[in-house]
């Protein structure tokens, strides 16, 4: 197999009706470890919003327990991509997610902005670092893969093409960003989260290089202070350079999916699909506490260390 060779299979493909086996070859096979570095992102612009950001905090679960709120978005969205739409994993896992989203007041305004991150940070962050860019067939059936979701989500007034998601986007954004105590404290933990993950005299240097992707408006609603030039430039140059060297990689022959990467911690041993996620006090609205569930699903495989 070389280089392109998926590309071309990707070009072979309907993108209105083989978007989950695109997005999955995209998501898996091409980009792996960028689309989870863009999903991060993704998730970090949704704390600029305030009553997001604010939501959040007052769930505790990002604060208290981010690594397990971490991993638990990580699993559950990678159902889907791993199994598709239709399979017992995937339908768990959406039933999970909007269980989890039911014990909030959340609106359709909020749920279509997320959404609109997921489609349009992986493209941008492509153009940017990317091995290769998202052709514009790869980009429809990106598109229709979250359109897809969404509408399982109970989202309405989804946008249906790129460019609608990106305006989306952007329009929301420009009206909604903004400083709360909540946002900067989840941003905070997520980035106590992430360095976490590294030794610890690397956290400080991770911290910086971390905020240094976020765009000014971004930054700025959380109040962190602007990045030097010199570390702009440096974390820009070798994220730049990490792509021209995996362009010179051998494709990858196996899939890598989310529940394989080192950074998801908690499950070691293996997860249901059902008892991911929080679950409501009954009686109580907004204040989800876990505990086990009674619905069935086959036992997931351990985590396996990233390849």
């Amino acid at each position: 197999m070389r280089r392109y060779d998926r590309l071309r299979e990707l070009r072979r493909m309907d993108p209105e009706r083989d978007y989950w086996e695109m997005y999955r070859l995209i998501a898996v096979y091409e980009f792996p470890w960028d689309f989870v570095r863009a999903l991060e992102l993704a998730l970090f612009r949704t704390y600029a919003v305030p009553s997001i950001g604010a939501l959040l905090l007052r769930t505790a679960q990002f604060t208290e327990r981010p690594q397990k709120r971490y991993d638990d978005t990580a699993l559950l969205l990678d159902a889907v991509v791993e199994h598709g739409f239709a399979s017992e994993q995937g339908r768990t896992a959406i039933r999970r997610i909007n269980g989890m989203h039911r014990s909030y007041e959340i609106s359709n305004d909020e749920m279509r902005y997320v959404l609109s991150t997921f489609v349009v940070v992986p493209k941008r962050w492509l153009d940017l670092y990317g091995w290769r860019r998202l052709t514009p067939h790869e980009l429809r059936a990106c598109t229709a893969y979250y359109r897809q979701l969404g509408r399982r989500m109970g989202i309405t007034e989804i946008p249906e093409t790129f460019a609608e998601f990106e305006r989306c986007l952007d329009d929301y954004e420009a009206r909604h960003f903004g400083w709360d105590e909540g946002g900067r404290a989840v941003a905070d933990a997520t980035l106590d989260l992430m360095t976490s993950w590294y030794p610890g005299p690397l956290a400080p240097g991770l911290r910086a290089a971390t905020i240094s992707l976020l765009d000014p408006p971004l930054r700025e609603a959380f109040r962190f202070p602007a990045p030097s030039p010199a570390l702009r430039r440096t974390v820009d140059g070798a994220l730049k350079l990490r792509g021209r060297a995996v362009r010179l990689l051998p494709p990858r022959r196996a899939p890598h999916f989310a529940r394989q990467n080192r950074e998801i911690k908690g499950y070691r041993q293996g997860y249901r699909l059902a008892e991911l996620g929080t679950f409501p006090v009954p009686g109580v609205r907004g204040c989800p506490v876990p505990h086990g569930s009674r619905e069935a699903t086959p036992p997931q495989p351990p985590v396996a260390p990233a390849p």
